[in-house]
């Protein structure tokens, strides 16, 4: 009965991410084989392809939070390698993550994160997304507008050689952003992994080789 009442109080929204949450097999991978989120299965399937995450890389981590990047970000960088995350929301404490509570968007995050860093970072990696309010065009636009203080960010901080994987959403202005790139790295491309949803309008920009 009290999961009854329960379901009755969810919001249309709150019970169809619910659904698609129980049904999503990515979701009990992630319960079964002890990730923080399903999150962490396109950082596999991106990093199998194109292997950016090598043995002592120096990693950013922005959008961190719960951390399914970060942990496989930490397992295939290996102790010598270094991770700062970022996030405003809470996030568990991880062997080999330096995390910093943070929104991204405040003027002081760049620098802190760069005083923590302590030097050039081998890749930027940006999983953030803004809070959905449901209409489309603005739901775009702020999410773009994080992918492009990232790409900024990501601009000033990498190493020569590095890499940038950021998320943003389908809809035109991210072939702005991807022209930006172009001047910047040696190859730039969409990538879509598997467990990104079919449904979803998310995409990941990849920028393999800062030209510094």
């Amino acid at each position: 009965m009290a999961r009854l009442k329960d379901e009755k109080r969810r919001t249309l929204s709150s019970r169809t991410w619910l659904e698609r949450q129980l049904a999503d097999p990515y979701v009990a991978r992630a319960k079964k084989e002890g990730f923080r989120s399903r999150a962490a299965f396109k950082l596999i399937e991106i990093d199998d392809k194109y292997r950016l995450l090598k043995q002592g890389a120096r990693i950013v981590d922005l959008g961190a939070a719960p951390g399914g990047w970060s942990e496989i970000a930490a397992r295939r960088i290996g102790a010598n390698g270094r991770i700062i995350a970022l996030d405003i929301l809470d996030f568990k404490p991880m062997t080999g993550v330096e995390f910093l509570k943070l929104d991204f968007l405040d003027e002081t995050a760049p620098d802190r994160l760069k005083e923590l860093l302590g030097g050039k970072a081998d890749v930027v990696l940006s999983d953030m997304a803004a809070n959905a309010t449901g209409h489309r065009p603005t739901d775009h636009l702020r999410i773009m507008a994080l992918a492009e203080a990232a790409t900024h960010f990501a601009r000033e901080v990498l190493d020569k050689g590095g890499s940038f994987l950021c998320k943003v959403l389908q809809g035109g202005t991210e072939a702005t952003l991807l022209a930006e790139l172009k001047r910047d790295f040696e190859s730039v491309k969409h990538v879509k992994p598997p467990a990104s949803r079919a449904d979803s309008a998310e995409l990941y920009l990849l920028a393999r080789g800062f030209r510094g």
